[in-house]
């Protein structure tokens, strides 16, 4: 199975949609997706991704099914250096580095600024389950910090198996979202803290995150992450890379 996870344009974030600059972002984003042999759209219901989507959904005459959990993931901390009140992360590396815990992927749940919003926790639970329940839908189910795939009997043999299996291992699924929730979501399929993930990885507008699982022994199925954050489709039509959520400036290579 695939999972595609592809950022909003650049943001006009007063409206909840899109600039002049991302909308030529998602035009560019849907000449590339329109190729794809995607099973399923899935879309936040925020504004800037639906109209992100909207690109690629008109051209191909499809739609998208919109989970509520699929939102950015906002709930507000106070940032205990800047006293900054706001999203749960872009935190000073002085702080979050030196909490061991940070970089557990379970520990950074016990934190004091990951517990300070009484939300937080059950929200991150929350998407898991969301998540989980959509992957159950195409035959993968949790199964410890890895999924079973019950498309296939337990006799199964990776070397038994055709380069694209039928029954849902074949499928590909598109996920239209946010900077944040996507890391979160990754978080919970690679078994990696969020809080690392939120602040290690920057992820453009329209870029494109790809994770499939890998499935070489029986019924085992593991995500692993072949692209994360690509935007050649921005560079392939001359429009710049945007900074948008990014402390440095954005690299246009």
């Amino acid at each position: 199975m695939r999972i595609i996870f592809i950022r909003h344009g650049d943001p006009d974030y007063e409206n909840d949609s899109l600039t002049e600059k991302g909308i030529r972002e998602a035009k560019l984003l849907a000449d590339r997706t329109v190729n794809w042999p995607v099973t399923d759209f899935y879309c936040s219901p925020l504004g800037r991704a639906r109209k992100t989507a909207s690109y690629t959904l008109e051209r191909l005459g499809r739609e998208a099914v919109t989970y509520e959990w699929m939102k950015e993931f906002i709930y507000r901390v106070n940032d205990p250096v800047t006293g900054r009140f706001g999203v749960p992360w872009d935190f000073m590396p002085e702080y979050w580095t030196m909490i061991p815990d940070m970089y557990d992927k379970d520990g950074w749940r016990k934190t004091q600024v990951y517990s300070s919003n009484p939300e937080l926790l059950p929200a991150y639970d929350q998407v898991c389950e969301g998540l989980d329940g959509l992957l159950r839908s195409y035959g993968y189910v949790r199964h410890h910090n890895y999924y079973l795939n019950q498309n296939l009997s337990e006799q199964t043999n990776a070397s038994a198996l055709p380069a694209f299996a039928p029954n849902g291992t074949d499928s590909t699924i598109v996920i239209f979202c946010h900077l944040g929730i996507t890391c979160v979501m990754m978080s919970h399929l690679l078994g990696i803290s969020p809080a690392v993930l939120l602040h290690s990885l920057f992820l453009a507008p329209t870029s494109v995150t790809i994770l499939a699982t890998e499935e070489r022994r029986n019924q085992i199925a593991q995500f692993r992450a072949q692209v994360i954050g690509d935007t050649s489709h921005l560079l392939q039509g001359g429009e710049p890379v945007s900074s948008a959520g990014y402390f440095t400036e954005a690299f246009q290579g």
